[in-house]
């Protein structure tokens, strides 16, 4: 990720958040698929993974396209 806080293509959003990996890299291989970058942060335990969340982050400018895109995504309905 870009380091400086001033541009605004250095700010990531958190789209999703999940416990399941597969989950979050499902999601992850749709937006990349449209062209739109996404980054997994996996903030579970290392020893106990019912602890701490996994979060699909994505640039500050595609936030409502990826939105859209994970509304048409087939899901648990």
């Amino acid at each position: 990720m870009p380091s400086n806080p001033d541009d605004n293509s250095s700010h990531w959003e958190v789209l999703f958040t999940t416990n399941l990996l597969y989950e979050a890299e499902i999601l992850r291989g749709l937006l990349d698929e449209e062209g739109i970058q996404a980054v997994i942060v996996n903030k579970q335990d290392s020893s106990y993974i019912s602890f701490g969340e996994i979060e699909l982050l994505v640039p500050f400018e595609d936030v409502l396209t990826a939105k859209q895109i994970m509304e048409r995504a087939p899901g648990d309905e």
